[in-house]
């Protein structure tokens, strides 16, 4: 295992990130951030990303006031639509401009991972739309649960791959992701779909997700002629949580950061198992990265937990990790039962079914209204159709 350095290659953010990744990683990673530093400066590259985000993805996105749920928590509340984005979810935003990068570099097969199946399906309709032979490693435990995003990767010609190891979530995706691109880097392009991993991951999907909070920003002023009090996002690994959170990072504006509590103390008789890493994680390497991870005493990772397969990561992005040590950004907690308010909650007062990621967000935002200030921006990062078999059966537990 071996890691660069930031003056030789690889970008933190204060002590966290880097590159701790076996030497086949090494190359793969020096000619990905090589690629994405010349193109991201490029004028064809740029036009032709915005085409596709304007006439294939559907940007931009609305900024909804949600007077019913203002009624409820007393405050002004606008929802980033990215639930509106082709496909269901903010996954497409950085799907498209990965891809494109891709494409550049004379790769012809996109591999990725996926647990809600969101990016997943996302880099599925890249690789139809612009061509590649697309391959999506999923744990048995995510397929069982999102059996309809499965079989819509299908139907836009990706394989799906069960991984059966470890826990068979997301971080066991990730791993088999990883092992295949270390074999097969020549003609393949591994899409990262969280600001998570080794560099240039957290800063490429960041940059590529930022334009939610570039339009939020831009529409929030033309609406309320100022910046909001807070902004609310849900984190896994956190790409929409950096797409929103860092047009504002240098504003006065309250950046709160809900992770995934589980089944919270007393569910079950069992003690909270979570995907909270920025809430109970401590220091350590998690693909590729130094960031805030759970693990036990000896260094094990954990077995993360939620009713949300995208926040069910043992791990969290390190400039996440860093912006939370920093006091940028304000962990927060939201367990299955608030989850589950929320989901129900936006449903009934506006119509809108969220995914079970976002419905963390309008959860923790109906517990601690007062935290939000007087005008505040929800991040709605996808629709909960994928969701509505795991919300019954948890109703029927």
């Amino acid at each position: 295992m071996k890691c660069l350095t930031p003056e030789n290659f690889a970008i933190k953010f204060g002590r966290y990130g880097g590159l701790f990744v076996p030497e086949t990683l090494v190359q793969p990673l020096t000619d990905l951030s090589a690629a994405y530093e010349r193109l991201k400066g490029s004028d064809q590259f740029k036009s032709e990303l915005e085409s596709l985000r304007k006439n294939f993805a559907g940007r931009p996105t609305p900024l909804y006031f949600a007077r019913n749920l203002s009624r409820k928590l007393d405050c002004k509340v606008y929802l980033k639509r990215e639930d509106l984005v082709h496909g269901g979810a903010h996954k497409l935003n950085n799907t498209l401009g990965q891809a494109l990068v891709a494409k550049n570099m004379g790769k012809t097969r996109l591999i990725a991972e996926t647990g809600a199946g969101q990016h997943g399906v996302a880099t599925a309709i890249v690789g139809a739309n612009l061509g590649f032979e697309t391959q999506v490693y999923m744990g048995e435990v995510d397929i069982e649960r999102q059996k309809m995003n499965v079989y819509r990767m299908e139907l836009m010609g990706a394989e799906v791959i069960p991984v059966r190891s470890g826990s068979r979530t997301l971080k066991d995706a990730i791993n088999e992701a990883m092992r295949d691109w270390a074999a097969s880097f020549d003609h393949t392009h591994y899409l990262l779909g969280t600001a998570a991993g080794a560099h240039p991951f957290p800063s490429m999907v960041r940059d590529f997700q930022s334009v939610i909070g570039i339009e939020a920003r831009r529409q929030i002023q033309e609406a309320e002629g100022r910046l909001p009090d807070s902004i609310v996002a849900c984190v896994g690994g956190g790409s929409n949580a950096m797409g929103i959170f860092a047009p504002f990072l240098k504003d006065e504006v309250r950046l709160l950061a809900v992770e995934a509590g589980g089944r919270g103390p007393g569910k079950n008789d069992k003690t909270a198992d979570s995907g909270a890493s920025l809430g109970y994680g401590t220091d350590g390497v998690l693909h590729g990265a130094l960031t805030k991870i759970l693990q036990d005493p000896y260094g094990q990772i954990l077995e993360s937990y939620s009713v949300a397969a995208g926040l069910d990561y043992p791990g969290v992005g390190p400039e996440l990790a860093f912006l939370a040590e920093t006091g940028r950004v304000q962990p927060k907690i939201a367990d299955d039962h608030t989850a589950m308010q929320g989901f129900r909650a936006l449903s009934r007062l506006e119509g809108i079914i969220p995914a079970l990621e976002s419905a963390h967000a309008v959860g923790y935002a109906l517990q601690e209204p007062e935290a939000l200030g007087d005008l505040v921006i929800i991040n709605i990062s996808g629709r909960g159709d994928k969701d509505l078999t795991t919300v019954m059966e948890y109703e029927n537990l």
